[in-house]
């Protein structure tokens, strides 16, 4: 009796958040048809927990900022190049490009141009809708579906000619951890002034990031200190920044509890009073765990630049969400710890900014509700365009 041969899936995957993504859409494909897949591409340490063998290290394509990017150009030229080509080679049933949109969809568009027969799917929509609408239009050429992650983002691609979209949710919507640290964090809670607070400290995934911020958030936790609070400090991290993150720290009076165990940080967003964080996908995992929160981010020189090209009214996820600043944000210059420090003050007792997050966060979680996981609507929508692109219906 012949078996059936395996499901071959090429991913691209730099950033944290895309391996992920592509991890639990990978376990998706993989409930879905019962079949064994074989995984060809570029991942972290999510997707290669499922059998992919990455070409290389996915934090090498996880830049941020066009200043990383041109430094890092010629080399990132070469990866793209190895990427494409390794793709090509393995003739998968379908590449699934995930975030990263500088790299990803770089690659997407050497693949389409070598082998127009592979079908594309890129997962998670970029942000033609902050800035850059052009990029919707120029992905037609090299792009089949569009997986969005956020309610409005299929209207938006329509709009403005892209790829067809299909919305599936967010993973984190329906994330274990998530869920457990959302039921911690609506029992009741101790909101007196003078007890312990939790303090969650969330400087970001990437070295640059951690650089331009870790300063600020230590200045803020010596502000709250001197003001009479008694803190415990947690900062979740992810493996390939904590040795920087703990040589950061080293010196702080204060020494914050730095893990990078899965169960130990959705522990501490149960248990936190309150989160200061730089803005990214993590802004997302809180408020849907419900734990008030105040965002920063300090842009590099070019990207700062760059940043008088963006048209979107709030640059978090959260508030764009709820359609109103649930969330503060303080960016660049604004990044001044006395002010976080006394916002944070306000987020850590039973005030009406508080209440205000809290109520926004029960929104986000009604707005981003689906029938069934992300990652299921995702392999769903991957193996249809798939069997499209079999049939020749690649629309």
């Amino acid at each position: 009796m012949q078996t059936e041969r395996p499901l071959k899936i090429a991913v691209v995957a730099g950033e944290e958040s895309g391996d992920l993504l592509g991890a639990d859409l990978v376990a998706g494909l993989q409930r879905a048809t019962g079949r064994r897949l074989e995984l060809v591409g570029v991942g972290g340490r999510h997707l290669q927990a499922l059998g992919l063998a990455s070409l290389f290290e996915a934090s090498e394509v996880a830049l941020i900022g066009l200043s990383a990017v041109l430094r890092d150009l010629p080399r990132l030229v070469r990866r793209i190049g190895q990427t494409a080509a390794r793709v090509v080679a393995e003739k998968p049933d379908c590449l699934v490009t995930v975030d990263s949109p500088d790299f990803s969809l770089r690659v997407a568009r050497k693949v389409r141009a070598a082998d127009p027969s592979i079908p594309v799917v890129h997962y998670v929509c970029p942000s033609v809708w902050a800035w850059r609408p052009g990029r919707a239009a120029a992905m037609r050429a090299y792009v089949d579906r569009v997986l969005c992650i956020l309610p409005f983002e299929v209207g938006e691609l329509e709009r403005l000619g892209g790829p067809p979209g299909t919305y599936v949710g967010h993973r984190l919507r329906h994330d274990e951890g998530v869920e457990a640290a959302a039921a911690a964090q609506a029992a009741p809670r101790d909101l007196s002034g003078d007890r312990v607070k939790t303090l969650l400290l969330l400087p970001g995934s990437r070295r640059g990031e951690v650089r331009r911020l870790i300063g600020p958030f230590g200045e803020t936790v010596s502000i709250l200190s001197a003001r009479g609070h008694r803190l415990r400090l947690v900062l979740p991290t992810v493996p390939h920044v904590a040795e920087s993150v703990r040589a950061a720290v080293a010196g702080w009076p204060r020494q914050p509890e730095v893990t990078v165990e899965t169960g130990a940080k959705w522990r501490a967003f149960g248990e936190a009073d309150a989160a200061l964080i730089a803005s990214g996908t993590v802004s997302l995992e809180l408020a849907l765990a419900g734990v008030p929160m105040v965002s920063t981010y300090r842009l590099d020189p070019v990207m700062r630049a760059a940043s008088r090209l963006v048209t979107v009214w709030s640059a978090l996820l959260p508030n764009l969400i709820a359609d109103r600043p649930v969330v503060p944000e303080f960016y660049d210059a604004y990044v001044r710890p006395q002010n976080l420090a006394r916002h944070l003050e306000a987020l850590f007792c039973d005030t009406g900014l508080r209440a205000w997050q809290k109520a926004g966060f029960a929104e986000i979680r009604r707005r981003m509700e689906t029938l069934r996981p992300a990652g299921e609507l995702a392999a769903e929508a991957v193996l249809e365009t798939t069997r499209q692109s079999a049939a020749g219906d690649r629309r």
